[in-house]
């Protein structure tokens, strides 16, 4: 089980999408037409073997739209664990009362995306590729796309809550992995990233507070945001109401 990709819901797609370029180095992103089904348009961003994806709502009445308004701007809106055995996952969820808001299988991929309210933080997919090294939410010439001289990959989520320690024990019960504390969060590991849960008494519900990347010179890309104001008083990258926190590599 691992972190494959991480998505931002925006207002403006073009505004984010034109940021996240220019400070990650990112390569050329795909639109995919699909997320029309859901009143969206889209761009997916391949950062090595994972993806960062941002969302937009085209008309009224979207589930991200709704999300931006309660919100009140961008933010962190869902995350993406690849998994080699959807079957045992869904029979998990299932046994929690945890509900299935989309599912769809193709021969090549399998996801199921679980309700917000009923786990907590983000809209939380499971899906299953095969062969496990493809990602047919890229577009089929992803690879050719992918850029590593700057930014790696994705390799965490933080959320922060009233409550972290509930929220890790949801989490942790929905993907079947343990919820540890560490470093005064709580985290859940999956293969090569990492999922934390932070206490913040000041948010009303769980939220996404910051995806993790593994970039190359965290200096430089510090140094790219800060030239165009995206870098806040406490010295971190901000984007598409994301901080964005930087691992080297």
């Amino acid at each position: 089980m691992r972190l494959r990709q991480v998505v931002i819901a925006a207002r403006d797609l073009s505004k984010v999408c034109d940021e996240l370029t220019d400070v990650l180095g990112l390569g050329t992103p795909f639109a995919d037409p699909g997320v029309g089904e859901f009143g969206l348009e889209n761009a997916v961003f391949p950062v090595g073997d994972t993806f960062l994806e941002v969302v937009s709502p085209v008309r009224a009445n979207t589930a991200a739209g709704r999300f931006l308004d309660r919100r009140g701007g961008d933010g962190g809106y869902m995350v993406i664990v690849q998994t080699d055995d959807l079957a045992a996952d869904r029979a998990r969820v299932d046994a929690l009362g945890v509900r299935v808001v989309w599912e769809i299988a193709f021969p090549d991929i399998a996801t199921i995306h679980l309700h917000p309210r009923d786990v907590g933080g983000a809209i939380l997919s499971l899906d299953a590729a095969d062969p496990p090294a493809s990602w047919r939410w890229a577009g089929p010439e992803w690879k050719s796309r992918a850029r590593t001289d700057v930014t790696t990959a994705v390799v965490g989520v933080d959320f922060r809550a009233p409550d972290a320690a509930a929220l890790a024990g949801r989490w942790s019960s929905v993907l079947g992995r343990e919820a540890v504390a560490r470093s005064g969060v709580h985290a859940i590991d999956l293969d090569g990233s990492c999922l934390r849960f932070a206490g913040d008494s000041g948010v009303a519900e769980p939220e996404v507070s910051a995806f993790e990347l593994a970039v190359i010179d965290p200096a430089a890309v510090t140094e790219r945001a800060r030239s165009r104001g995206l870098v806040t008083r406490d010295d971190a990258i901000a984007i598409g109401g994301t901080r964005l926190g930087l691992r080297p590599v």
